[in-house]
């Protein structure tokens, strides 16, 4: 009897090393959970999870970027509305709401049946897997990839072209990409590249490595850049953040200076260091105000 507990004991020892070893079951996505999800990937199985704190932006939240949000609303409503509709390379400056714009439309559509994925370049090897679970659900995905740039032979770049190309695998009617990125072409260019171009009589034609880098730009069927905003945009953008923040005085000379140097201080004049500006202006004039305590809190 004591030699049947002993291997009773060792198999239930076993038994607990195994399940150890097996990863664990992911539960099923829960579909109503929020209109935003997230690709994440454990012990080398990937899982599509609801965002439960979606960021709440509106497009009229964002200014001067008019052409660029006329370009990519109407392919967005068009896919929405069950139209045919091109993905998307949104491409330009840092800060100019390039990230800001797609949430932006998915806040706008949600009700009509809009969702995002959000997929990191890392798991971009895993595109073909993420569209097979979604192809069959009557929502419309936009499978966004932020801050998108590749070395050469990364195996994400190649995965992306495979979706893009819409193959036999991964082709589906229920989902797009937008993707964002400060590279026009989405791979570093070099100096050493420009000895390949060849001159055909008039015409001049770029060498193998440079049409590589260009072939997976161009298998998004829209683009939309995006540029450095001039003085007079910036200092719009700052007053439009003010009046969100609640802030007194956005329009005034000593607001309109201080946000200047704060731009100065950063190199950049974009929607992000607005909206930096905003908050951090907004926050010290709430605190003077309340005598630098906190709201709803009492001294005793």
């Amino acid at each position: 009897m004591d030699e049947i507990s002993k291997l009773a004991t060792r198999a239930e020892s076993l038994v607990e090393r195994l399940e150890k070893l097996i990863p664990a079951e992911f539960p099923p996505t829960d579909w109503r959970a929020s209109i935003a999800f997230r690709w994440r990937k454990r012990d080398g199985r990937g899982h599509i999870e609801p965002v439960m704190n979606v960021h709440r932006i509106d497009l009229g939240d964002l200014r001067g970027i008019d052409e660029q949000k006329r370009l990519v609303e109407q392919n967005t409503r068009q896919f929405v509305e069950g139209f045919p509709a091109n993905n998307v390379l949104l491409t330009g400056a840092r800060g100019t709401g390039k990230s800001s714009l797609i949430k932006a439309l998915l806040n706008k559509y949600a009700l009509r049946g809009l969702r995002v994925i959000e997929v990191e370049k890392q798991d971009l090897v895993d595109l073909p897997e993420i569209v097979e679970r979604i192809h069959m659900r009557g929502e419309r995905f936009i499978l966004y990839c932020d801050d998108l740039s590749f070395e050469a032979d990364e195996p994400g770049y190649k995965a992306l072209k495979v979706v893009l190309d819409g193959s036999v695998a991964a082709a589906s009617e229920n989902c797009l990409i937008y993707a964002t990125s400060n590279r026009r072409h989405l791979m570093p260019e070099y100096m050493h590249e420009n000895l390949e171009y060849k001159h055909v009589g008039e015409e001049i034609h770029p060498g193998e490595t440079s049409e590589e880098k260009i072939s997976l730009s161009e298998r998004f069927g829209l683009w939309a850049s995006f540029y450095p905003f001039d003085q007079d945009d910036y200092l719009t953008i700052v007053a439009v953040w003010l009046e969100h923040f609640k802030a007194p005085g956005g329009c005034s000379e000593a607001v309109q200076r201080a946000a200047l140097q704060w731009a100065l201080q950063r190199g950049s004049r974009s929607g992000r260091v607005a909206w930096q500006f905003a908050r951090d202006w907004a926050g010290k004039h709430r605190m003077k105000a309340q005598g630098g305590k906190r709201k709803g809190t009492q001294q005793g």
